[in-house]
């Protein structure tokens, strides 16, 4: 689903479509894996709903899991829709997924969040 793009960046293509809720969302089952896989460092016990970051265009946020969300889906708030170049969603669109150093400084930069598992000594090559 998402291949090495950067240093700092994993590269995927999701289906974006409006949704009327307040967050960005996708298939739990999906977002659970993705964080297991790029996020989790494997040592004890780890949280698998911790949020992605993603980011569409130049926008980064959260995403978090949720189980009404279509698998290769992301769910995008309509008023954040409205400031993309998407036009007649759901469209199929390019995503960056943040690696786990990337998302750590991200979110702490955005609300001082310290989810945990975040490791850059660990940082994975691929991504399901």
């Amino acid at each position: 689903m998402f291949e090495v793009f950067s240093g700092s960046y994993y590269l995927g293509r999701l289906y974006v479509t409006p949704t009327d809720g307040d967050s960005v969302v996708m298939d739990r089952a999906q977002h659970e894996r993705i964080n297991e896989e790029v996020y989790a460092t494997g040592d004890g016990v780890e949280r698998l709903d911790a949020p992605l970051v993603m980011k569409l265009e130049s926008t980064h946020f959260p995403v978090h899991g949720d189980d009404a969300v279509p698998s290769n889906t992301l769910a995008v708030p309509e008023s954040m829709l409205e400031e993309t170049r998407i036009r007649n969603p759901p469209s199929l669109q390019e995503v960056f997924l943040a690696r786990r150093e990337r998302a750590r400084q991200l979110l702490e930069f955005a609300g001082g969040l310290q989810p945990g598992g975040y490791d850059s000594s660990h940082d994975d090559e691929t991504a399901g």
